[in-house]
This record gives C-alpha cells, structure tokens and sequence, in this order.
C-alpha cells in the first residue's frame, strides 16, 4: 500500500456535540455549532455560501478570542475531523492577519521565529539547565535590521524571552494579540513581547531537540506587508552562531536552527513540523548508520498505532531493522496534531528515507496496538516479510 491510504489511528468523534475530541472531553454545545458551520462550508457547493458560512465562523471564533480562550482551545482541540481542525486554524490564521489593506493607520504587527535546538551532554554527567532567555536580543535585532528582515520597516522588538509552543497556542493568542503596541518613534528598548521563557533542560548525550520561539512586535505602516519574506539567507547563520553562544554551558553542545519569522499561528505551525522532521532525520541518520556499520541495509516499516498517550490518541512510527540481525530494531514515534492529514506525516519519513537512501520502504496496512504483547515495549515491525508491500 501507499502512503496515501494509510489508516488514521487517531480516535475521532461521530458525532462533535456528544463524543469527545481527540485531546479534549465532551465538546460543548456552542463548540458543537461551530464545528458544524465549519463542516457547512467545507461541503458547500457554492462560493457564496462558503463565504457566508465562514464570515459566521469568524465571528463566532472572534468573540471567542475575546471572552474565552480557554473554551475556544477546548473547541479547537475538540474538532470531530482533521479537515475541520485544519479548517478552523486556517480561520484562526486570517483573524490574526486580518482583512489585507484595510488597516489605514500604522499598527504592530507581532511575529515569532522558530528556532530548533539540538542539544546534547558531551558526556555522561548531570543535567544541565539552559536558560531561556537571551542575553543578547539586541545583537540579534541588529542581525535582522542590518538584513532589511521586515521589507523597510526598522521599528521593532524582540523579546529577550526564549518561549516554549504552548505560549502561541489557541489559549495564548488573545492575550498575545491585545497587549503589544509599539509607536513610531520607539527605539532600541522598546517593550517587546511579554512572554514567560522555557528553559532547556539537557540531560542525556543523545542529541534531543527543542522547540523554542523568539517572539517580537514590528511597527507596521498601512498596506504594507512586513513578514513577506520567507529568506533567512542573509542573516539565518550569523542568527544561528549568536544565539548558541549567548545559550551555551559548560559541557553542552548546542546547535541552533532558526527559520524564517512568521506570524504566531503559522510560526506555531511552521515550528511543529521542523521540530518533528529535524527529530526524524537525527533519528534515521543516527540508525541507518548504524545498521550500515554493522549488518548492511535497513529496511524501514511505517505504520500508524492507537497509543493514549499520543495527541489524539494515535501516532506513525518508522520501524529500521535488517533481516541479518533479528533481535535489533530502530523506532521513531512521529505525532501527529489534529490539523495534519496522515499521508502528509508518512510522506515527510517516506522523502527523509529517500534522502537516506534506504531503498526497502514498506508500509503496513492496518492500525496496530501501542504495546508489543512479548516485550512490553512499543510496537515496532521487522521489514522484508509479505505483511508489508514495498514502496519501489
């Protein structure tokens, strides 16, 4: 089989208004209706009414922003299907933007950008906590004025505060959204966004990585777009070497990935995706290695599992074994969010292990337990038998 007809193992509700939600218990009634409106125009058959339905899912979501974040992230995480969930980020998403070329007066525009950390103890000691803040913020607004980052405009603040995925979530937004103006005039020192830091705690020598953000206000004249650029060619590696260092510690080895800035639902999304495939290709880079060095090709196995522990209750694994050495096995488990089709999952790890060039790629059929009923231990699949068919 292919990707594209692997099962979802997620648990999605029938019916939105009495069963619960991937991460969420029952979803409320006005959660319920929202949800509906949204399936409405998905499944309209005219422009008209799609935009007529989603001009009401707006505003129902934006009166939501304003009166309660919490239930509003109770209803996002409570979507009875991933085109609906995928649907109402998207809705979330054009809040934040707002109408294009109808602000008329200056306004702040916030951003975040993505950094993935890859840290790892040089050698077995004890853990050690990177702080979350950055002393420097300065040099690296410089990094990014000196690189024109926000198509002319200089007026803007980064925050000195590394912040962690939940500070951009449903939940977090509004606050975010209502509490930063910057004005003309405002130079360096400039409030920035107040956000709490995640430190990064680094306690094995395996490399793990890290999602963090650094999140920031950029005064914005009328029309203009400041975030248009998707670059970070002139200041991505400089950014990248600063901030490692302001970061660094004793017995530490770090390595710091930005991406391009972004405003905070598609940063959010943006980093999500790099943390899991940057996660993924340490995994199979590390294993195929490995498996080269010792007994030859690996074969790979992906395959989706119910596992309650996972969002939504179910997940892809990447299973690398070889059949000249039967009792090792590699496996990666890869999340999912609820927004994310399965296929678009699989063919990340399909492409990752093409980079690879591991040439026996299968995929099994079927959604398959968490728990190895001999081991204990997740559930991972030997490659090369006629359970799963190959890819090439």
């Amino acid at each position: 089989m292919s990707v594209a007809d692997l099962p979802d193992p997620r648990t999605w509700p029938a019916n939105p208004s009495v069963t619960a939600g991937p991460t969420a218990g029952n979803a409320s009634s006005r959660a319920a209706e929202l949800h509906r409106v949204v399936a409405s125009a998905l499944e309209s058959t005219t422009s008209r009414d799609e935009a007529l339905l989603n001009a009401e899912a707006v505003r129902t979501i934006a009166t939501w922003m304003s009166e309660d974040a919490a239930g509003l992230a109770n209803a996002f995480a409570a979507a009875p299907s991933v085109a609906v969930a995928r649907h109402l980020w998207r809705l979330l998403a054009g809040i934040e933007r707002g109408t294009p070329g109808k602000v008329e007066t200056l306004h702040t525009t916030l951003f975040a950008i993505p950094i993935i950390l890859v840290a790892a103890l040089d050698r077995l000691s004890a853990p050690v906590v990177l702080p979350g803040a950055i002393a420097q913020a300065h040099s690296l607004e410089d990094l990014l004025r000196d690189a024109d980052e926000f198509a002319g405009a200089k007026t803007f603040a980064l925050s000195s505060a590394l912040a962690g995925a939940d500070a951009l979530d449903v939940h977090a937004l509004p606050r975010l959204l209502a509490r930063n103006v910057l004005h003309e005039g405002d130079g360096p020192g400039a409030p920035a966004v107040d956000v709490e830091p995640k430190p990064i705690v680094v306690d094995t020598p395996s490399e793990r990585v890290h999602l963090r953000f650094a999140l920031g206000a950029v005064l914005t004249v009328p029309h203009a777009e400041p975030l248009a650029n998707t670059s970070i060619a002139q200041w991505g590696i400089p950014f990248a070497e600063l901030l490692a260092r302001d970061l660094r510690a004793p017995r530490v080895s770090l390595l710091a990935l930005p991406r391009p800035a972004e405003r905070l639902v598609g940063a959010l999304l943006t980093g999500r995706a790099a943390r899991r495939e940057v996660a993924a290709q340490l995994f199979a880079s590390n294993a195929v290695r490995k498996f080269r060095a010792s007994v030859g090709e690996p074969y790979a196995v992906i395959s989706a599992h119910r596992c309650a522990d996972a969002t939504g209750g179910g997940e892809i694994r990447l299973s690398l074994s070889s059949p000249f050495a039967a009792r090792e096995a590699e496996g990666f488990r890869c999340p999912m969010y609820p927004y994310e089709p399965v296929h678009d999952v699989a063919a990340m790890l399909v492409t990752l292990l093409r980079d690879c060039r591991v040439e026996h790629i299968e995929v099994r059929d079927g959604i398959h337990p968490d728990a190895d009923p001999v081991t204990g231990g997740p559930l991972l699949f030997k490659g090369g038998d006629a359970a799963g068919r190959s890819l090439h």
